[in-house]
């Protein structure tokens, strides 16, 4: 079996039902993270419609939120997501700005301030395009 993620009537993705049920069920984790829909649909029958508008918008926020991220393990565990989001936008021909901007500031878990610099920033966005670019060879229509 498998599930389909479509814009209008043109297949994005055909995922593998276990694979599609781990992503769509990190969707709403991550609306919540970066505070906005995504614009990937409800799955029904099999099916889900992604917005290509609000998926931008969320795409964009949520490499700009993973390239801030302070915490290795939160890098980590939204690294994954972030390469298959990115890899879904470029299946549907979304352009992202692969440039976030702005360094971030947070504390580390001892108490010291830590800062993403920009540069750093940009390396981070420039690891994920390779990968989500390499991604997209697994991701079935």
């Amino acid at each position: 079996m498998s599930q389909y993620y479509d814009m209008g009537d043109r297949s994005l993705w055909n995922a593998a039902t276990g694979v599609s049920r781990l992503f769509m069920g990190q969707v709403s984790v991550y609306e919540a993270e970066v505070g906005m829909p995504s614009g990937i649909g409800p799955m029904r029958e099999d099916e889900c419609q992604v917005d290509p508008a609000v998926f931008k918008v969320f795409a964009e926020a949520l490499l700009a939120w993973h390239c801030r991220a302070i915490h290795p393990v939160t890098a980590a565990l939204s690294e994954g997501f972030v390469v298959t989001v990115l890899a879904l936008a470029g299946r549907a021909a979304i352009e992202v700005n692969w440039h976030p901007i702005g360094g971030a500031e947070d504390t580390l878990p001892d108490g010291q301030a830590s800062a993403i610099s920009d540069s750093s920033m940009q390396a981070r966005a420039a690891a994920l395009q390779v990968k989500s670019r390499q991604l997209v060879r697994f991701m079935s229509r």
